[in-house]
């Protein structure tokens, strides 16, 4: 067994020692490669990658998750401030399940379970208020914290004592509450979110008014309630405000950059745009009342009432006197006439027209362009010469910049005058600057010529070193092809060979050429022995 190992490890000696230096280098060099290669990706494969199952935990949370783990035998990485826990990727959602079917994470609240955990056999009154108390804060603080906004929150409520005696509505005593809120890096929240956590803590206690309700943010700012009404709190109002008139001006702007760059040449021309914008509102009403029929402005008809009324009388026994003197008579009355007969005719007509009452409740809107001003740089054909723009590109740009602050401001009372309106936009031809490629200095190009210097050197002294080494592979090569073969003795007469040293030359010539026949021949020598 021993033998054929020595063989074998002779053999491959004498195929390494045939590899030259540079082949050696590059098969162990490969070996170690491939070998650290395995390593690594049998122990990537192997480690267990770890993946976030739950952050911002509170320490209560964070400490029951941690006992539900080392019972289940499941592996975790825990952070350092305590708030995160990392499970192997595969069981995060076995823990997670697991984990919520248990209720062990509550966010830092109790909320009612409370009541079902520990009996409330033999606790007192004011004990019982308490854990009421902290149920229903806990609850409000679940309720709060299911807002994608906010990482946590802390609800106080102050609950009034109740009396033996009876207090009308308004003497009763109200609840109060104060609750914080700790929002995520990046989140807001807007006014309807704010509303509706206030509604939610108004109807989640008994007897508490929103106006007794405090809610901030970690950093202390307060956030009100609207009320009701579709309103934005007079700290947002400015930034508001702020906002729609900067979104309108880079909506002008962008527009006429588009347009002129279309015409002109996207690098030939910059717009710059100023707004002020009025956000008034008004309300106004209007009560109008007009004709239905609106030609002859006339209403219709819908009652008409007609008397008519006739007179005969046969004067001939009265006497007869002057006409309209008499003390019942209407001067100026036809009197009788000659014979003593009178007759008279009473006409009288009533109509009721109805007409148009109209009532229009009026609210101007509060977004009113109040000046809008435009300028805009227009780049010659000839950088170099201003005056190759032509008059007539200016009349035209400055033609569809009037059209535009024209729009803008067609609701403005009084309307502005055309004049006016030219001197809103300016229209001017300059080069533009564009940035140059700088000389390189004294001290770059030496540094630049110095390196080229190094890296010739470097090209020259390893052609040097390649033509070398060819150079004498070639002598070698050369060598071997001059020197005589020499004569193998794969056999030893040793009873024919007299001398000592020609004997002794001869074994190292088969040991060298070739070591199996030697091998086999003193294994021979020793059996024969």
């Amino acid at each position: 067994m021993n033998e054929n190992i020595v063989q074998y490890w002779n053999r491959v000696k004498q195929y390494w020692s045939q590899f030259s230096r540079t082949q050696k280098i590059t098969f162990v060099s490969t070996l170690v490669l491939v070998i650290l290669t395995i390593a690594i990706i049998s122990y990537n494969f192997s480690k267990t990658e770890y993946a976030l199952a739950y952050t911002n935990l509170q320490p209560s949370d964070a400490a029951s998750i941690k006992t539900y783990l080392d019972g289940a035998k499941i592996p975790y990485q825990l952070s350092e401030d305590g708030k995160s826990i990392g499970v192997p990727r595969s069981e995060v959602a076995n823990v997670k399940l697991a984990v919520e079917s248990q209720g062990l994470n509550k966010t830092g609240n109790v909320g009612y379970g409370a009541f079902n955990q520990n009996s409330t056999f033999g606790t007192t009154d004011k004990e019982f208020n308490i854990k009421y108390v902290n149920a229903v804060q806990g609850e409000l603080q679940q309720l709060i914290n299911s807002n994608n906004a906010v990482s946590s929150s802390k609800v106080l409520i102050n609950l009034p004592e109740e009396s033996v005696f009876l207090a009308k509505g308004s003497d009763k005593a109200k609840a109060s509450a104060s609750v914080v809120l700790n929002m995520k890096q990046g989140y807001t929240l807007d006014q309807a979110k704010v509303d509706t956590m206030y509604n939610l803590v108004s109807h989640s206690v008994k007897d508490l008014p929103i106006e007794n309700i405090t809610i901030s943010d970690q950093n202390g700012e307060l956030l009100e309630y609207s009320k009701g009404k579709s309103k934005v709190t007079s700290a947002n109002l400015a930034t508001q405000n702020f906002e729609i008139n900067n979104q309108f001006k880079n909506d002008i702007q962008k527009n006429i950059q588009q347009m002129l760059g279309a015409i002109l040449g996207k690098d030939k021309v910059i717009v710059q745009v100023f707004s002020t914008m009025n956000f008034d509102q008004t309300n106004s009403k209007q009560q109008l009342v007009t004709a239905p029929n609106a030609v002859d402005q006339k209403g219709l008809e819908i009652s008409v009432q007609e008397i008519q009324k006739n007179y005969n009388s046969d004067g001939g026994a009265a006497a007869a006197g002057v006409p309209g003197t008499g003390q019942t008579d209407v001067p100026g009355y036809p009197g009788s006439s000659n014979n003593g007969k009178s007759q008279s005719e009473e006409l009288q007509k009533t109509v009721n027209y109805e007409v148009n009452r109209i009532t229009n409740d009026i609210v101007a809107t509060p977004y009113l362009v109040k000046d809008l001003t435009i300028n805009v740089g227009v780049e010659p054909p000839n950088p170099a010469d201003p005056n190759s723009l032509t008059q007539e590109t200016k009349d035209a740009v400055q033609q569809i910049l009037v059209n535009v602050v024209r729009a803008a401001l067609a609701d403005n009372k009084p309307p502005v005058a055309e004049a006016d309106l030219s001197k809103k936009v300016t229209v001017f031809a300059h080069s533009f600057a564009r940035p140059q490629t700088e000389a390189p200095s004294s001290n770059q190009l030496l540094i630049y010529g110095g390196l080229g210097g190094l890296a010739l050197a470097l090209l020259a002294i390893g052609g040097y070193m390649l033509m070398r080494r060819r150079k004498a592979q070639q002598e070698a090569e050369n060598e071997l092809a001059a020197e005589p073969a020499t004569v193998e003795f794969p056999t030893i007469d040793i009873d024919n060979v007299t001398n000592d040293n020609q004997i002794r030359k001869q074994l190292e010539t088969l040991a060298k050429r070739k070591p199996e026949e030697f091998v086999n021949l003193l294994r021979t020598w020793l059996v024969d022995e």
